[in-house]
């Protein structure tokens, strides 16, 4: 089938991978224009435009997929069906009445519509998540769905549940795709009464307020390591990050702070959030052992 491919992120990247591998290896792929990332600002390229260079398909880098040029362009390739996968931007018409167009999105959905679905999963400690191949709509992540699948969320953290979501994706695209071919891809409308939405994620969510639950503090480090960071403050000023850390069965006084087995134990509103790998300000994570390393137990804000 003749495939035009929209996508950005790595999770993008991992399921296009998939779908070279596949009888639907897209003859185009758009992407954004290459942008300044990550803490030194360099310009780079999305990294599905590496990939696309990688596999030697076409590339299209347009700052509005919507633009006269982009749509053109997809025309030209004359496309059986538009697969879209964390790509970033908004696709109005005439692009969205093009053709059929399949959106790869990592929830179990009507649950976790939106920007951040993975990490909003993970802070509500839901115990399962998935991927939806879904048809897009003009409505967000509110097109019928036509494959799902499940994986539990267990102790994982962003850096190994997208992995293994995006695996999934790739595998369910190709899949709906030779359904597709078929003529035996079927919709299910989704529930409107059970949509959630998954904002992306405020600079602000990524404090840990110590007045909250241990539980709850936990979960929000899993959702937002390593890509974006959690962090206590600390008495100081300074921030400390918190890359791993989990809530033990041992009582600490409300911002009171010790040090036992190996890891830092903060006392919180609801319980003690136990500290395992922190990152200073400037320095790289650590256990929590090296971090005290000729400094003392910190004092937290």
């Amino acid at each position: 089938m003749r495939t035009v491919y929209l996508g950005t992120s790595d999770f993008a990247a991992t399921v296009l991978r998939r779908l070279a591998d596949s009888p639907h290896k897209p003859n185009l792929v758009v992407t954004p224009p290459d942008s300044r990332q990550g803490r030194g600002r360099k310009v780079s390229p999305p990294p599905v435009a590496e990939l696309a260079g990688e596999l030697e398909i076409d590339l299209l880098q347009a700052a509005s997929v919507n633009e006269e040029d982009a749509l053109e362009r997809i025309r030209t390739a004359e496309p059986e069906a538009l697969l879209v996968c964390a790509f970033g931007q908004l696709i109005r018409e005439p692009l969205l009445s093009l053709t059929e167009i399949l959106n790869v999105h990592p929830s179990l959905l009507p649950r976790w519509r939106g920007a951040a679905p993975i990490e909003r999963a993970i802070m509500a400690r839901d115990p399962k998540t998935g991927v939806c191949v879904m048809r897009l709509t003009a409505g967000l992540d509110s097109g019928p769905v036509a494959l799902r699948a499940e994986v539990p969320t267990g102790d994982d953290n962003y850096g190994t549940l997208a992995p293994k979501l995006a695996d999934l994706g790739g595998n369910l695209l190709v899949e709906a795709l030779d359904l597709l071919g078929d003529g035996t891809l079927a919709f299910t409308e989704q529930d409107e009464s059970a949509a959630t939405y998954a904002e992306k994620i405020d600079g602000a969510e990524r404090r840990l307020d110590l007045s909250g639950k241990a539980s709850e503090l936990a979960a929000k480090v899993r959702a937002l390591t390593p890509h974006i960071g959690a962090y206590l403050e600390l008495a100081d000023g300074e921030r400390l990050g918190v890359r791993s850390a989990s809530a033990v069965d041992f009582e600490v006084a409300p911002r009171q702070v010790k040090f036992e087995w190996g890891r830092l134990l903060v006392g919180c509103g609801w319980g003690t959030l136990g500290l395992e790998v922190v990152q200073p300000a400037g320095g790289k994570p650590m256990p929590v052992a090296d971090y005290l390393r000729g400094r003392p137990v910190p004092s937290f804000a």
